[in-house]
């Protein structure tokens, strides 16, 4: 009898804690309902223009264009102006000025249009580095988005999921009370409410996750972050073109960019190889007044002019410098890696390409299968409604209880089960398109809709 009213005391605390968690999440509503919103494009352009890792791309390509620009400058002209006086005693030993203006600048060197050659390299792989961080980011922003917009999803799922196992612990515990089910029973549907909480805490912790990565790329506050359903793109939005093979595909910018990097690698090599033996010309001019303050026409015939001028061009044949030798093995063994770096990228590629492909496949497999499920489960819930709603007349066992909690639980568990196997199909759709046609191109096709973070 003692044991009959402890299970009897432990339902009534279940039907409490359930319409406890009702009358709460009711209270909790107005709250959660002033969330931001963003839209899906909004969100991927404000992490390109927020993420440090753009930046830091942006400042590479800034550089690589300084370091062009000085390579060109070698054939302008520099000009130096100086000036100073000061008292001398007996005849000295350069021709003292008041001030001094000089010019210089490289006329002829074989090695330098190489070097001009490797800057420009230099520039095209920091270009294609930077669109190769952004479609990374452009990535991470586009499955972070997706990803919490399934989590909202689930989250509604699973509350009438946890809410049909509350009722489906109160129906076995009256049954159990009443002897129409063993304890077995009863433990059973006590572990379904428990998965399911536990499911439900781990979605909390994701959606937070999510909220707080998305935040950090978008530069919002994360807190009320929540997506805008409506502003993803369709399905077929996300199917990258199909070619005759994997060979078809261009490179990525990744590869583009060590293309480049180890085409200026070889170009600087090829310049330094050629330093001695060939001529070097450069142009200098000066101009200087000289001082008339230290007696300069008591040792040198002026003949009352005190402006100099010389220019001219200087001709140097370097034909031992083993350090310069030492920097041109340096830069060639530099080259080679890159070559080598290269390749193995192009093999990492080809390996990521056909595996995507592969697995994008299988995925679409998965979710038509999820999608049938789902479909079964639907039809298996209208079956049961109208099973129940039936008279006497239909000879099929009458249904229970128990049996509608479990099929109501069944259906939201497999379309919690299709919205995952869309996601992952999504992440593995989007990963290839940044490997075909690019994540900035494809973004670029979509019909931009932007939609600024405001309340509801």
């Amino acid at each position: 009898m003692a044991s009959h009213d402890s299970r009897t005391s432990r339902s009534l605390r279940l039907l409490s804690l359930g319409r406890l968690l009702a009358v709460s999440v009711a209270l909790l509503s107005p709250a959660l309902s002033a969330k931001g919103q963003i839209s899906f494009t909004s969100a991927i352009d404000l992490s390109l223009r927020n993420s440090p890792r753009v930046k830091v791309a942006e400042d590479d390509v800034r550089k690589a264009q300084a370091v062009l620009l000085e390579t060109k400058s070698v054939f302008i002209p520099s000009i130096v102006a100086g000036g100073g006086a000061g008292a001398s005693s007996g005849i000295t030993l350069n021709v003292p000025t008041i001030f001094t203006i000089n010019a210089q600048s490289l006329v002829f060197n074989s090695s330098q249009r190489d070097y001009i050659r490797a800057a420009r390299s230099g520039l095209e792989a920091a270009t294609l580095a930077l669109t190769n961080v952004r479609e990374q980011i452009a990535e991470d922003a586009a499955v972070s988005y997706l990803s919490l917009d399934r989590t909202q999803k689930r989250e509604g799922a699973m509350a009438d999921e946890y809410r049909f196992a509350v009722r489906l612990v109160a129906i076995v515990q009256e049954r159990f009370d009443a002897g129409l089910d063993t304890d077995r029973e009863l433990k059973k549907a006590r572990r379904t409410l428990v998965q399911i909480r536990l499911l439900q805490l781990q979605l909390e912790d994701e959606k937070a996750s999510l909220r707080d990565h998305l935040a950090r790329l978008t530069g919002l506050p994360g807190s009320n972050l929540e997506t805008v359903p409506e502003s993803v793109p369709s399905s077929a939005a996300f199917r990258a073109p199909e070619k005759a093979s994997a060979d078809a595909y261009r490179d990525t910018p990744e590869v583009l960019s060590a293309q480049a990097n180890a085409r200026a690698k070889w170009q600087t090599a090829f310049g330094d190889s050629r330093y001695t033996w060939r001529p070097q010309i450069t142009f200098d001019a000066q101009y200087g007044r000289i001082s008339p303050i230290n007696n300069v026409s008591t040792y040198y015939n002026l003949n009352g002019n005190y402006n100099t001028l010389a220019a001219g061009i200087q001709i140097q044949l370097p034909f031992l410098d083993r350090t310069r030798r030492a920097k041109g093995r340096e830069a060639m063994a530099d080259a080679q890696h890159a070559a080598h770096e290269l390749d193995f990228l192009r093999d990492q590629q080809g390996e990521s390409r056909l595996k995507v492909s592969h697995n994008v496949a299988e995925l679409e497999a998965k979710v038509e299968l999820a999608e049938l499920d789902a479909g079964i489960a639907q039809d298996d819930l209208n079956a049961m409604s109208v099973q129940v709603k039936a008279d006497g007349g239909n000879s099929a066992p009458p249904m229970t209880p128990k049996d509608e909690q479990n099929v109501h639980i069944q259906e939201r568990q497999r379309f919690i089960d299709s919205l995952d196997a869309k996601l992952q199909l999504q992440e593995a759709e989007i990963s290839l398109l940044r490997q075909t046609t690019g994540l900035n191109e494809w973004l670029r096709s979509l019909v931009v809709t932007t939609v600024a973070p405001v309340p509801r």
